[in-house]
């Protein structure tokens, strides 16, 4: 299994009287690397990341590799519009002892496909650690054509795709003719992104009972598909209440109502509403006491260059 397969979590920044709460992204993350996760995203879009100064983001990196160390690898978000800038950025992490960059198109300016090409190939160049694209056209307000991937391809370190466009066409076309690891990053298109032959995903939902995302990807890669499609049935209303709101608010409110962080979250987004949370709630109940429809097994997939077992019960 590469290292870029399998269940990726997007970290949420916890807060505490407004500052980022080192200690509680440390406790999240070892809590996520014990539930079996393969990777972690530091200062994504489910991290806050535009809202976060550089001298923070450095210490939440720092922060979660701490823990992280050799047990799982973690990806650094890189946004903005200003190629050399951000070329620049990813030059200042050369000394870090991460994997690499989680990088998407350049937002607002809406560049023709050769600037969005030229723009990943320099800040490419600007580093040897891996970069994974990130296609979220709704955020950045241009798509990664699938052209445009094929063409990045020749940038060795440029490994895999972050697929977030909500397009099953594209995500067949990446899938089918890209030599690119994909990742889903639409959590209610996991099951299809499998089932075309995807990695695995990048998955703000997976916060939240990891376990079950894990097992999902345990089910597909054993080819236990009915389970495999029972288990995603029984996690639709859960991931369709964690992007009912702008993300993060629900899932911060679901790790809140878990007892994992504060639910706090800097402006301009607001905190998840009342109804949501209530819903939320139930919901939480629901899947704490879900038995799983399979049989009792143990299934051992690659995790991180290492297997893990799982048990799955009745």
């Amino acid at each position: 299994m590469s290292i870029y397969e399998g269940i990726w979590v997007p970290l949420v920044t916890p807060f505490n009287q407004g500052k980022p709460d080192l200690d509680k992204v440390q406790q999240l993350a070892t809590q996520l690397i014990a539930a079996g996760i393969h990777g972690l995203v530091v200062c994504g879009t489910t991290g806050e990341a535009a809202t976060l100064t550089e001298n923070e983001q450095g210490q939440l990196l720092s922060a979660v590799l701490e823990v992280a160390k050799n047990s799982c690898p973690v990806l650094m978000g890189i946004s903005g519009s200003d190629t050399r800038l951000l070329a620049e950025k990813v030059r200042a992490y050369t000394n870090q002892h991460l994997q690499g960059f989680l990088l998407s198109a350049p937002s607002y300016l809406r560049p023709s496909q050769e600037g969005v090409r030229l723009h990943f190939e320099t800040i490419a160049r600007a580093t040897e650690k891996d970069i994974v694209l990130y296609n979220v056209p709704a955020r950045t307000g241009v798509n990664i054509d699938l052209s445009t991937v094929i063409a990045l391809e020749k940038q060795t370190n440029i490994v895999a795709i972050k697929e977030s466009s909500g397009n099953l066409t594209q995500m067949m076309g990446l899938v089918n003719c890209s030599h690119l690891k994909v990742l889903c990053g639409d959590d209610g298109m996991l099951m299809d992104t499998l089932s075309m032959g995807g990695q695995g995903a990048i998955s703000a939902a997976a916060h939240v009972q990891p376990h079950l995302f894990v097992q999902l990807l345990a089910l597909m890669r054993t080819e236990h598909y009915p389970e495999a499609q029972a288990l995603f049935t029984e996690l639709q209303p859960l991931i369709r209440l964690l992007f009912s709101e702008s993300n993060p608010a629900p899932v911060k409110a679901a790790l809140a109502l878990q007892g994992l962080i504060q639910e706090e979250l800097r402006l301009p987004l607001t905190a998840m509403s009342l109804t949501g949370k209530i819903k939320l709630a139930n919901e939480l109940e629901r899947l704490a006491n879900l038995s799983l429809p399979v049989k009792a097994k143990t299934l051992s997939i690659p995790a991180s260059g290492q297997f893990r077992s799982l048990r799955i019960v009745r």
